[in-house]
């Protein structure tokens, strides 16, 4: 039997919850680009980031007089924050170092496949649904496409082998961010969503310290050195990459499907690529269009499969 957690919502939110996880995580890369290429670290920029964020929504919480302190919830969200923020978010910045951003991507978009593989309370859901699996295999395809003409030159050369650890990596972290997201789902907290949220980032906030401290950045910082535009970068990342989209990212894994929220993973791909085309004048070729067409009928296939289900189960209610 299908473990089904999830709460009413009005469209409106839903949309506009999607519309933020969609456009601006899709931006985000540009913008953690932007704050490297500035000087920020890796991993004090997630330090820097996520505690930061999370103790702004938290005082916003404390100021609505929301409840903040439940153990239980605090180590839930912990968990969650740490899986989903450190482990998966860190192996991606981690492995950009190395990895071409093409392969980087790839690899994060096998996120939507992996949660209906760990999504055991809803595999009698998910697995017989053919729309939803079609529509999964087909929004893989289309980031394939999309990113075809990279594809051709990331295994050439005698680097190749170097480069499965990462790959290897990479597949961790993207299990660590499905398996993260579902344990948020199916572990609803007291808190509200945005006290849970805050402490998610929180949590991942204080890991990420220790881990920047360990791997010597602090030794060389100079602040004075850091660029204007790494400043700029990371104020957006907080408000917007963190606050605005993971806040509505996990408000939506209360109150819709998993394998419909996974659909960002598709989609992200598909809003850095428009961005670069527009704000960085690069060209977008025949391949990357059919990608990124084929990438939004799997999102339209999946979210009408769900639709319709929902449609027919509240035309029994009312009959």
């Amino acid at each position: 039997m299908a473990l089904n957690i999830q709460k009413t919502a009005s469209p409106l939110l839903v949309v506009i919850a999607f519309a933020t996880v969609y456009i601006v995580w899709g931006s985000t890369y540009f913008f953690i680009r932007m704050a490297e290429e500035g000087g920020l670290p890796p991993f004090l920029l997630g330090a820097i980031r996520f505690t930061t964020a999370g103790l702004i929504l938290m005082t916003w919480c404390v100021i609505k007089k929301e409840k903040i302190f439940v153990i239980k919830d605090i180590l839930s969200a912990a968990v969650t924050g740490v899986l989903l923020l450190f482990v998966a978010n860190g192996i991606v910045i981690w492995s950009e170092q190395t990895l071409p951003s093409a392969m980087v991507a790839i690899f994060v978009s096998s996120a939507p496949m992996w949660f209906v593989l760990l999504d055991k309370p809803n595999w009698g859901v998910n697995l017989k649904n053919k729309a939803t699996i079609f529509g999964l295999v087909i929004g893989f395809a289309g980031v394939l496409l999309l990113f075809s003409d990279q594809i051709g030159g990331i295994f050439k050369g005698t680097d190749t082998q170097s480069k499965l650890p990462w790959m290897l990596l990479l597949v961790l972290g993207t299990i660590s961010w499905s398996a993260g997201s579902l344990y948020s789902k199916h572990h609803p907290t007291a808190v509200s969503a945005s006290v849970n949220t805050a402490w998610q980032m929180i949590a991942a906030g204080v890991v990420y310290a220790p881990v920047s401290f360990l791997q010597g950045e602090y030794n060389h910082l100079d602040l004075h050195n850091i660029h204007t535009q790494s400043w700029m970068a990371l104020l957006y990342l907080i408000i917007f990459g963190s606050i605005a989209a993971f806040s509505a990212y996990v408000w939506l894994l209360q109150v819709r499907p998993a394998t419909q929220v996974s659909t960002y993973a598709y989609v992200n791909p598909v809003i850095a690529v428009i961005l670069g085309v527009v704000f960085a004048g690069e060209s977008i070729s025949f391949w990357q269009l059919a990608g990124l067409f084929t990438i939004l009928g799997s999102v339209l296939l999946i979210n009408l499969a769900k639709y319709r289900k929902e449609k027919k189960a509240l035309e029994l209610v009312v009959d």
